[in-house]
């Protein structure tokens, strides 16, 4: 596959990066249109891991041997190029987390046990990952504050404006999406932000599915915290980011004791501990950052906007060739997309569609994606979602369109119950 035939901004092909779509599924090779649960990951970042294992590994901290300080200053230049990749103002301001999850309870948990209390408000979008959710749902039952939720049109999309109609005087934090991980839609998070801000509101944006798309600058958006996991823009597993403003960060209590995040313990002493080792406690996970940190080298050596311009032209054909059948429901109206497309076809379930793609060696997610109030919003049993990356080509999304085509033949409705754990399994956001 040539880089024309790709038909983005691209400078090169870049498939012959991941070893994994090399490989043979069924005597086809994979067309992986999942990536909005996980990306692949490039052997630049592959090969940087095993470097570090192979050549470097040790625990981080004050080990004065010479294994210990090589551990110790990659583990540091990967927390550096994390606030680079994000334009953070300092290395301070970048916590190391096991996921956007993680990430996300530890602001609620500690920053918002602070700022929420009895009466107040915590408002979220109608299209929030359960990880954007469930934490701030937690927090308002732990507190008497009320979750209030901004509707959606009926796209499915919020607006500036149903945030704005939303906020109270008793309102303290707004949590919002970047990108939404159903239908791609791409939430105004500078705007959200400012409007918040004019009335002393906190945000947390939640961009999992946001960095491996698009250029993303947390000065210009000016939110009050940022987070995502390396996993969904070409790294490994198991290895998150935490964005906090330094004052922010500075109030916060630890919601995890132990070692690396205090330099001395005592039986009855003050506990003194700085950011952001305070949120660290623990063996960190040193090859995550440094397969990380290889990621961020990998998007912006590709340039961010030419990733971008790639996973929107592909999202966008997709959804212009599928709304072409007839037949089939995309979701959403925005365009361009966040490089992700949720859709389903008329009288057929979407496992059923989904197993039916498998045939022909695509991989796509089915069900509620995490995202379950938002689904029944819709008044939907789930949706079949692909979700673009930078391997993908325009051939690839040709014959997705084609395959979803022979769905209406080939199968017929199941009469599946509304019911959300077919196939038995987790339902990965």
């Amino acid at each position: 596959m040539t880089a024309e035939q790709t038909s983005s901004g691209l400078s090169r092909d870049v498939r012959a990066d991941f070893p994994i779509l090399a490989t043979d599924l069924d005597g086809k090779p994979p067309v992986y249109l999942d990536n909005a649960a996980t990306t692949q990951m490039p052997r630049q970042v592959l090969d940087a891991m095993y470097d570090y294992y192979s050549n470097d590994n040790s625990n981080v901290g004050r080990g004065v041997h010479t294994l210990g300080m090589r551990a110790t200053d990659r583990f540091m230049r990967s927390r550096e190029r994390v606030r680079a990749f994000l334009n953070a103002a300092q290395a301070s301001e970048i916590v190391f987390t096991k996921s956007a999850t993680e990430s996300v309870n530890l602001v609620a948990q500690s920053f918002g046990r602070q700022v929420v209390s009895d009466g107040d408000e915590v408002l979220i979008s109608g299209l929030e990952h359960h990880s954007n959710l469930l934490p701030w749902r937690r927090l308002c039952e732990q507190t008497g504050a009320a979750l209030k939720v901004a509707a959606v049109d009926e796209h499915g999309e919020p607006s500036l404006d149903s945030f704005r109609a939303q906020i109270t005087e008793r309102t303290r934090l707004i949590a919002v999406a970047h990108v939404s991980n159903v239908q791609g839609t791409v939430n105004p998070v500078r705007d959200i932000t400012a409007a918040a801000h004019d009335h002393g509101i906190f945000v947390v944006v939640d961009g999992a599915q946001a960095v491996a798309h698009r250029s993303v600058d947390v000065r210009d958006i000016g939110a009050d915290f940022y987070c995502f996991s390396a996993h969904k823009m070409y790294g490994p597993h198991g290895t998150g980011v935490l964005y906090g403003k330094a004052e922010h960060f500075e109030r916060m209590e630890p919601v995890l004791l132990g070692g690396g995040m205090a330099p001395i313990a005592s039986y009855d002493g003050p506990l003194i501990s700085m950011p952001p080792l305070r949120f660290e406690a623990g063996s960190p996970n040193i090859a995550g950052m440094v397969g990380t940190a290889a990621a961020m080298d990998y998007l912006d050596g590709l340039g961010r906007d030419a990733v971008h311009e790639h996973d929107a032209a592909l999202a966008a054909r997709a959804a212009e060739g599928l709304r072409a059948l007839g037949g089939v429901t995309v979701y959403g109206a925005q365009a361009p997309r966040g490089g992700i497309l949720s859709f389903n076809v008329d009288g057929v379930h979407p496992h059923d569609v989904g197993g039916h793609l498998n045939t022909f060696g695509i991989a796509t997610r089915t069900g509620v994606h995490c995202a379950s109030p938002f689904m029944d919003g819709l008044g939907l049993v789930g949706s079949v979602r692909a979700s673009f990356g930078v391997y993908n080509t325009m051939d690839e999304v040709e014959l997705l369109i084609e395959s979803v085509k022979t769905s209406e033949k080939g199968f017929w409705s199941t009469n599946h119950p509304n019911e959300r754990f077919l196939p038995p399994g987790r339902d990965s956001g």
